[in-house]
């Protein structure tokens, strides 16, 4: 099968290897480069590096809709399926009906559940413990159409969403090479999905990383382990930010944000129910420190209450 390829971040990689292993990779197609890093040097997206790495014919259109150019290019390929993962743009109408038998989307939830731009992020945040990946039909509304093969997977207690995020990818990739097998032997059976059922999960915001006192240890861990990666856990102290790199819920009671144990490990918060402990912490222009030495400096005591 003849294949174009639509994909973007880190989390694509796996599905571009593991298809231009089994299959003819027509066109691999990334989001142009962007200004990235303390110097914003311009730099291309993961997929469109190892593209370009592996010889792979390469398009970075700035815009897909009313792009003649890409449309003409895309169809005289004479694709049999495009494969999308992670891409970033919204796909036009047009484009969605030049492939022989469309486009089929690399999705990271078990849709319907968590329809949009942060599947694994907000599956973590919901303290959800099972997850996994959707192969469906792509159309012209955000990940509404027919869900074509669904392979699951359990969430660990601890893991984090830069974990997560490797697993369904390598896991993406094994479902997407299964799919196109079964497209190419005219069995791939794909069903409406039941709207009814839908959930959204929307693309993170740096507010989302802001730890808060008044939420349960339990929740505020689970939103801890989903927004690792970005935008990060931080809390405010002494009119500074404080960035959290580790902690866990434990038990403990107190006002929330009150500090009611200095452990060898690090520092104890109550919360609305239950406490945290604070692990490894980066206050505003310092290093990483584990959180009884940041205590240490900056002369945090019992009773103290952090912001």
């Amino acid at each position: 099968m003849r294949v174009a390829f639509f994909g973007s971040p880190d989390f694509a990689l796996p599905s571009l290897l593991a298809l231009n292993e089994r299959f003819d990779v027509a066109l691999v197609v990334s989001q142009p480069d962007k200004a990235a890093g303390r110097g914003l040097k311009t730099r291309p997206p993961a997929v469109a590096r190892v593209a370009a790495g592996l010889g792979l014919p390469l398009a970075q259109p700035a815009r897909l809709r009313n792009n003649s150019e890409f449309a003409e290019r895309l169809a005289g390929l004479q694709p049999d399926v495009a494969v999308t993962v992670a891409y970033g743009k919204l796909l036009p109408q047009a484009l969605l009906d030049l492939p022989r038998c469309g486009f089929l989307n690399v999705h990271a939830s078990l849709l319907p559940k968590y329809r949009g731009a942060g599947p694994v992020q907000w599956a973590l945040i919901n303290g959800e413990r099972v997850t996994g990946v959707t192969i469906m039909r792509t159309e012209a509304g955000l990940d509404t159409g027919p869900a074509c093969l669904v392979r699951a997977t359990e969430i660990a207690d601890d893991e984090r969403a830069p974990e997560l995020f490797g697993r369904l990818a390598q896991l993406g990739a094994r479902t997407i090479v299964e799919a196109l097998e079964k497209l190419s032997g005219g069995r791939l059976e794909c069903r409406p999905q039941d709207d009814a059922e839908a959930t959204f999960a929307p693309q993170l915001r740096r507010e989302d990383g802001d730890l808060d006192w008044n939420q349960p240890a339990a929740a505020s861990y689970d939103r801890f382990r989903g927004v690792a990666g970005w935008p990060g856990t931080r809390f405010e102290f002494a009119a500074g930010e404080v960035r959290v790199f580790d902690m866990r819920p434990v038990d403990g009671a107190g006002q929330p944000g009150e500090v009611i144990g200095l452990s060898e490990a690090g520092v104890v918060v109550a919360t609305g129910e239950g406490a945290l402990e604070l692990l490894e912490l980066q206050p505003a222009g310092k290093r990483r420190m584990s959180a009884r030495a940041w205590a240490n400096g900056y002369r945090v005591r019992m009773g103290a209450t952090l912001a």
